[in-house]
């Protein structure tokens, strides 16, 4: 499988995203900058601790964890201008962690639906038309 629909690299990425804004790239005024990040790292810590001893729910977890980063993204994106670029990164990992840790379902809900549809045409026979 392509390392992109893996959850993992996803789950790492937003992982490391947060303690780069918040620490570096853009910290807090009004708050300290360590607390910042240990907060906003809390969500997606279940999820990396879970992909680094390689069990399967780590994309399930990361999933959840990717829904809040993404709605804190948006947050962003609409009400500070000075961190557009940040809110971009984060929404857009976020969703590519959802699509990642839903691909092998998606790929099956796929497959079992090709087998159904060739057999209804072959049910129908040549005289359906």
């Amino acid at each position: 499988m392509n390392a992109l629909l893996r959850p993992l690299p996803w789950i790492l990425a937003l992982a490391l995203l947060q303690p780069a804004w918040h620490l570096w790239l853009a910290p807090s005024t009004s708050l300290p900058p360590i607390f910042v990040v240990v907060v906003m790292s809390l969500p997606i810590l279940p999820a990396v601790l879970l992909g680094l001893f390689r069990r399967p729910s780590a994309g399930f977890w990361g999933g959840v964890a990717a829904l809040l980063y993404f709605s804190h993204g948006v947050m962003e994106l609409w009400s500070n201008p000075a961190v557009t670029a940040l809110a971009w990164v984060e929404t857009l990992l976020s969703v590519g962690l959802v699509v990642a840790a839903s691909w092998r379902g998606l790929q099956a809900r796929a497959t079992a639906r090709r087998p159904k549809a060739a057999e209804s045409d072959t049910a129908a026979g040549p005289d359906a038309q």
